[in-house]
């Protein structure tokens, strides 16, 4: 995005600036808001689902896109050694503010030089692949950053249920889109909009068949209460 939205969103709560939220519209013809306090929670405000990926967590860890950084501000007091990786700005800043000892600023298909045992996807962050199309050099990539024995713990959620349905129980997806779980996005704040930017979301069952295709295994840890999951990968022995 050429407006950090995101990131200047953030700094402003960080600052004591806070006055409104973040206001997301999507391809779906939804119009949402994502509140800033939520971004800044604490361990016990979160999801089971994040609490369990969290607790899965081992060795090295890379948080990728890790916003204002609450997972691994959490992990890095429990004394892992966690790097929080973000394409945002203003959501590094932030990182950096919260004390967080070691952050990159970039896109994690640019990241190079380290290797990790756990790669961390919360809050849909297999999200930032944006199409089915690149999911298989975006696990290509993922694999590359492990170290021998390492896993890719993410979550995320199987959206057929947004779409409408006929008399025989099939769902209506448009003729131009080639996944039902490719949405566009769009951020604004304080009167300002970021450039639309696509986001996946991923059924558990494209997700494995995905894997197996990248010579990686996938766990379904869990399941929440609405349509999400938490997976854990690993590199096949």
């Amino acid at each position: 995005m050429k407006k950090d939205i995101f990131g200047t969103a953030l700094l402003d709560y960080q600052n004591g600036n806070y006055t409104e939220d973040i206001k997301t519209y999507s391809s779906l013809g939804e119009e949402d808001v994502m509140p800033l306090p939520y971004l800044f929670r604490d361990f016990d405000a979160m999801p089971l689902l994040e609490q369990k990926a969290l607790s899965l967590c081992k060795g090295t860890i890379l948080d990728i896109g890790c916003g204002a950084g609450s997972h691994g501000l959490y992990l890095q007091n429990k004394g892992y050694n966690i790097t929080c990786l973000d394409q945002s700005p203003g959501a590094i800043t932030v990182c950096k503010n919260r004390g967080l000892a070691h952050t990159h600023l970039g896109s994690l298909l640019n990241f190079e030089g380290a290797s990790f045992d756990t790669l961390l996807l919360l809050m849909n962050g297999i999200g930032i692949c944006g199409a089915l199309s690149g999911l298989n050099v975006f696990l290509s990539k993922l694999k590359s950053l492990l170290k021998p024995g390492g896993q890719i713990i993410l979550d995320s959620s199987d959206i057929i249920y947004m779409y409408e349905t006929d008399e025989d129980g099939g769902y209506w997806i448009p003729e131009n889109v080639s996944y039902y779980g490719e949405v566009q996005f769009q951020m604004e704040y304080k009167q300002q909009k970021s450039e639309p930017f696509n986001w996946l979301y991923l059924d558990f069952n494209t997700l494995q068949r995905a894997a197996v295709c990248n010579n990686l295994s996938c766990e379904l840890v869990s399941e929440g209460e609405h349509y999400d999951y938490l997976a854990r990968l690993a590199i096949k022995k």
